[in-house]
């Protein structure tokens, strides 16, 4: 019986250490530069429906059920999804949006998990007629998934899809 205490205690103890150490929170961004102007690229950005023209997860589902409420490129939007098992069942909501250089939104993640994650894309001219666009989320580990992220990260597991979304976005814009 004291065997079991002690072999409980050790794994109380290194799950206790294993949440001490993990990582607490996570923030994954691409960045690309497009040869079209700001005017061009941020309805691209600002508009939940358009995101929808160059997301990655539209093409992993392209029978996903979407619903947007609200008025799409204003604050208070939002997208909701429900696909297969590769983009799951959420919803995008517009935080703020500061014209022509940012938008902000919060991403509620019901399935496979429930998660909450900032995002936002941010615009910049980088010259006559270019633009350099990044986009990224951010986020906290909740403890027990913080220990997961001591054998997994965040960016190998979106980084990807972003930049597949901004090469999908820069190849419809200089088309």
């Amino acid at each position: 019986m004291s065997i079991a205490i002690y072999i409980l205690l050790g794994i109380l103890g290194l799950l206790v250490f294993l949440g001490l150490i993990a990582p607490k929170t996570y923030h994954v961004f691409r960045t690309i530069e497009i040869d079209s102007s700001k005017a061009k690229v941020f309805p691209y950005l600002k508009f939940l429906d358009k995101q929808s023209e160059w997301s990655p997860w539209a093409k992993k589902d392209p029978n996903m059920a979407r619903k947007l409420t609200g008025t799409d490129g204003e604050v208070g939007t939002i997208s909701y999804w429900n696909g297969n098992k590769e983009v799951g069942e959420g919803e995008q909501e517009i935080t703020k949006i500061i014209e022509g250089e940012r938008v902000e939104g919060q991403l509620r993640f019901f399935k496979p998990w429930k998660s909450e994650s900032d995002c936002y894309m941010d615009l910049e001219e980088t010259a006559a007629g270019k633009s350099k666009v990044t986009w990224g989320f951010s986020g906290k580990n909740k403890f027990p998934f913080s220990i997961m992220m001591l054998f997994m990260s965040m960016d190998k597991m979106v980084g990807k899809d972003f930049e597949e979304g901004l090469q999908s976005l820069k190849k419809q814009l200089e088309n």
